[in-house]
């Protein structure tokens, strides 16, 4: 009892789900957060209530949601509770975690089509246990090979960004290619086999969950504004495949997606080549056609994957690998060269010399995001250079301790040379595949072409409009991506495959992921559980809106009260919420005794799972 006493009374966490947390928790309220102090009846001793509903842990931290999940012969971690057991189930059957990752992935798209789906785009990392070594894949598709960056810029009009919604920021859906290049590779189940369960719940249906249904209620009234102020160009489809009796579903209401299934049936039997060169792509080309998009057969027929290096800097003795650009993988790996000329344990997790370090240090590195970033077809810049050693203490030099930066340049030209979804899965032999996938912003453009039963991305919002700019728009270019699966080996061992999705939040939060487990030798699941920061208000890819007054830094409610007054009075306006901190999943593989442990994100539906 006492040990629980001491636990509840070290504890600052507050509940950070509803406006009214926001409001209490406000900086602009008196730091002091009102809490009971009781006289415990045997013991004896004086104990602070938290007083937020929550039961307490009687191990481990006292905020931590759960227990990691341990299995040996296999583990799955989704932002869905049915894809994770469609994936467990992949693996029993025999298949390989890149089978149960594919399956998986298509469940979601089904299941959380406010993130995800087959019209989006896929990256992946996977450690192959035969080669002993990390593989990359980016599936990210391209723009409209008949439109100009004129034609473009005539079709918007006179703005200085593509917008988010309809066709302007249409790209080439590279999803389904990915599926088939990854199962090529490490595939053993065939394709009929892994979409077999996306294909019977599209038909038969599932029970919405609480975040999705949320978030399909806020899109429903979303599109249909867009749709009377002529932003979306056509809006029946989606109405016909995603709406119940014309509402969105509610939670635990049961929705069905016939015509997914039909398009998934045809992509397991007929193929990558049934997507893009067959009846689906006819049906898109016809779709577009019809409404006035960019996207044409050719664009579909021509589309390819592409396989890539992972790159890498050592944090600490461990390894962390991401993908390289047209992602923002790299971000993170910036972020952790400056990094590791802090002493982050001794600041204390949490602390203001810690969040204000990480924050700095991300300004750092979206400057240069923001800059350099760029499809490698058309832009290349010197990773080794920016990854160095070298580079990280240059721009750590820059950090004032003592006042947030208002505005931040990027690094040295010479480094120019010329709310997705993240899963992951790992087998019994040992591959472990790191996956993401995402429509972009929410689900979508909100255009669905007939039948087909999926949403299209709006990927190509994240074109710029700059002449000149390494991200500018062009035909048939990839656009900046902002979605990034992640990876960490230790002494060229697989150690953790992770991700966080959430838009500029995921190399912010595979930072936070890292120094959570390697600085503060917190366990997987605490390592996802743990508050949260956000800073928004860095110059965009896009290359609009400059930072110059040090952006807002976002905070969750567990922060506590005087690090947030310390924060301010360096100069970082704060705002306490509970929106953009992303879903985190992972997999971490015990290095001696080979057990897999297992985290899922508790701000989202998800579970992990093993056998």
């Amino acid at each position: 009892m006492k040990k629980i006493s001491l636990l509840i009374a070290s504890t600052l966490m507050l509940s950070a789900t509803a406006i009214g947390a926001e409001k209490a928790n406000s900086p602009d309220k008196d730091s002091t957060i009102d809490k009971s102090t009781i006289i415990d009846d045997v013991t004896g001793e004086p104990v602070q209530m938290r007083e937020d509903g929550r039961g307490d842990r009687v191990v481990g931290a006292p905020w931590a949601t759960r227990s990691p999940v341990l299995a040996v012969n296999g583990m799955a971690a989704t932002s869905h509770p049915l894809a994770t057991q469609v994936a467990i189930d992949i693996l029993q059957q025999g298949g390989t975690a890149m089978d149960a990752a594919i399956a998986a992935n298509a469940a979601i798209g089904l299941m959380e089509p406010t993130g995800n789906g087959i019209g989006g785009d896929l990256f992946a990392i996977v450690w192959d246990p035969k080669t002993e070594k990390l593989h990359g894949l980016n599936g990210s598709g391209r723009s409209a090979k008949g439109q100009t960056l004129a034609q473009l810029k005539q079709k918007i009009g006179d703005v200085s960004q593509i917008p988010n919604w309809g066709t302007p920021p249409v790209t080439v859906p590279g999803t389904v290619d990915a599926w088939f290049a990854l199962h090529e590779k490490f595939g053993k189940l065939a394709m009929t086999e892994n979409l077999a369960p996306a294909i019977q719940y599209a038909r038969e249906g599932f029970p919405v969950t609480e975040v999705i249904a949320y978030y399909m209620d806020i899109y429903q009234t979303r599109y249909e504004k867009l749709f009377k102020v002529g932003e979306i160009e056509e809006i029946t489809n989606y109405q016909a495949t995603f709406l119940i009796d014309g509402n969105a579903p509610v939670e635990g209401q049961v929705f069905k997606n016939p015509n997914l299934a039909n398009t998934l049936e045809k992509i397991a039997k007929g193929g990558r080549d049934a997507f893009y060169k067959g009846d689906i792509a006819k049906t898109m080309d016809s779709y577009f056609k019809r409404i006035g998009g960019p996207l044409r057969y050719e664009d579909f027929a021509s589309h390819s994957s592409n396989w890539i290096d992972p790159a890498s800097v050592n944090y600490r003795g461990y390894d962390v690998w991401e993908l390289p650009p047209n992602g923002q993988g790299i971000a993170a790996l910036q972020m952790l060269t400056v990094l590791e000329n802090y002493d982050l344990k001794s600041m204390g997790h949490n602390s203001a010399d810690y969040l204000h370090v990480m924050t700095e240090a991300k300004k750092l590195a979206f400057e240069d995001r923001a800059r350099f970033y760029a499809d490698p077809d058309y832009q290349k810049i010197n990773l080794d250079y920016l990854l160095s050693e070298k580079y990280g203490k240059e721009r750590a030099k820059l950090i004032d301790m003592k006042r947030a930066a208002k505005e931040v340049e990027h690094g040295d030209p010479k480094l120019i040379e010329g709310d997705t979804i993240y899963l992951t899965v790992a087998d019994k032999d040992g591959m472990m595949v790191s996956l993401i996938q995402s429509n972009y912003r929410g689900m979508g453009t909100g255009l669905v072409a007939d039948g087909l039963g999926f949403i299209f991305q709006n990927r190509g919002a994240q074109y710029s409009l700059t002449e000149g700019h390494p991200n500018v728009y062009a035909p048939g270019k990839r656009p900046f991506h902002t979605i990034i699966p992640a990876f960490i080996t230790k002494d060229n061992k697989p150690y953790m495959s992770f991700g966080l999705m959430g838009g500029a939040m995921q190399p912010q939060g595979h930072v936070q992921m890292v120094t959570n487990i390697v600085d503060f030798d917190m366990n997987v699941q605490q390592a996802g559980d743990a508050a949260r920061f956000h800073h928004k208000g860095s110059t965009s890819p896009t290359w609009e809106g400059r930072m110059k007054d040090s952006g807002v830094l976002e905070l969750e409610s567990g922060v506590k009260a005087d690090v947030v007054k310390a924060l301010q009075q360096r100069g970082h306006k704060v705002h306490i919420t509970s929106g953009p901190f992303g879903g985190y999943q992972a997999i971490l593989k015990d290095l001696k005794t080979g057990v897999y442990h297992g985290a899922s994100e508790m701000r989202k539906d998800g579970q992990a799972q093993g056998y």
